[in-house]
């Protein structure tokens, strides 16, 4: 039985559904071939995704495949009620509710896996966390999965290290089908379409600091530069940072950053990247926001202490007087600006992200008896797949290799 918040919200969320529907063709290709195969029959899948309309339609899609689908969210600042309803009402068990406490979010993904998923989506490692530690009875199905993001890369990896993932898990996120595209393209859109909705301020002219250049960096940096923006990159990786130079951005530490940033977008996937030594020389009216995946980039809490005051300023958006009258105005409270504070990636960038998602599981599904409990890439057939069906669908077309030429390409001979 789902858990929503409202279900007379439904109509709203059903048509945010309906409307990002029409931009993700390449997931609606596959929806329909889905729907005459049934790959899925006879299985559950439990997905935890920024619960907003794109995860949404994903996980319609594989309800039409033949999957008993759970869902639920991956941050409660991102769960958007009206489309957590809508998607209840269209038949998919839901299990989300827009700004709860850490404790009500735990137990709504463990009330989205209760019934022993046989495969996951997850985003950020939740549900991994959950299915190989204290709800362990509840993965005696669970064969395979696929992880969405950086942040739970790296924790999919440190698992495979110690021997302890429960189960195989595809990692859709390096696929380049979902970082060259959803990372870059998706993630420097939608932090600035949040951030300069939620402030409503001018960004050309301003000085933005982004900590780490890896895609989403990249996206965030470029989208600022683009519209006017003097960017600073901070990064740790020397080749990263001379990658910034040679974009034409500044490269200095956050501790010498600090003192100019206007805007501050950390996009590290790492903790403890602001802290207070750098609100101590922050300007007035900084702006602090994080786009990594978990709300530890920036020391909120550290911030909060050395207030001595703290008010809310606009939606989504909380001052904290320091002690010598400085304002700093931190945004979604420290969590994914793009979705905590915006509607997150655009429509037609998820279609690709999540058409790989759909064809990531039902590899896992086709090859099940023979997998490992280990991190595997998604197969370059599929990358490709996806690849040329979202150049279809913008009506563009590539040219193809001739015989000879990949002759040439992989042979020595010539």
């Amino acid at each position: 039985m789902s858990i929503v918040k409202d279900m007379s919200l439904a109509p709203s969320g059903r048509r945010k559904i309906g409307w990002v529907r029409d931009f993700m063709p390449a997931l609606g290709g596959i929806e329909a071939r889905f729907e005459k195969e049934k790959p899925f029959a006879g299985l559950r899948v439990a997905v935890s995704v920024h619960l907003e309309a794109k995860t949404a339609n994903l996980g319609y899609v594989l309800s039409k495949g033949g999957a008993e689908v759970h869902l639920t969210g991956s941050n409660p600042l991102s769960t958007q009620d009206d489309v957590a309803a809508g998607l209840a009402d269209l038949g998919v068990e839901t299990f989300g509710v827009h700004g709860v406490s850490a404790e009500e979010y735990e137990r709504l993904l463990i009330e989205t896996i209760k019934f022993k998923p046989h495969l996951i989506v997850d985003d950020g490692g939740d549900l991994v966390h959950l299915l190989g530690g204290k709800c362990a009875d509840l993965a005696e199905n669970l064969f395979g999965g696929c992880e969405e993001t950086t942040t739970g890369i790296l924790r999919l990896k440190a698992r495979e290290r110690e021997g302890i993932l429960p189960c195989a898990m595809m990692a859709v996120n390096d696929a380049k089908a979902k970082h060259y595209y959803d990372n870059k393209y998706g993630t420097g859109q939608s932090v600035w379409d949040a951030i300069m909705h939620t402030t409503n301020l001018v960004v050309a002219g301003k000085t933005v600091v982004v900590a780490g250049y890896g895609w989403c960096g990249k996206g965030v940096a470029m989208r600022a530069s683009g519209m006017g923006a003097d960017v600073i990159v901070c990064e740790v990786d020397p080749f990263k940072a001379l990658d910034a130079t040679m974009n034409g951005f500044r490269v200095m530490p956050m501790d010498e950053a600090a003192r100019y940033g206007d805007v501050f977008v950390t996009v590290t996937g790492c903790k403890d990247v602001i802290t207070p030594k750098h609100f101590e020389v922050m300007k007035n009216n900084a702006i602090l926001t994080n786009a990594g995946h978990f709300d530890c980039e920036v020391d909120v809490a550290g911030l909060a202490k050395m207030a001595v005051r703290r008010e809310v300023r606009r939606e989504n958006i909380e001052g904290f007087t320091l002690s010598d009258g400085r304002v700093l105005n931190v945004i979604g409270e420290g969590r994914l600006v793009n979705l905590a504070a915006g509607n997150g990636h655009p429509a037609e960038i998820m279609d690709m992200s999540f058409a790989v998602q759909a064809l990531a599981l039902e590899w896992l599904v086709k090859h099940r008896d023979g997998l490992e409990k280990k991190l595997y890439q998604v197969p370059a057939e599929i990358d490709d797949q996806i690849g040329r069906v979202k150049l279809a669908a913008m009506g563009l077309s590539i040219d193809t290799l001739t015989p000879e030429q990949e002759a040439y390409l992989n042979g020595w001979k010539a």
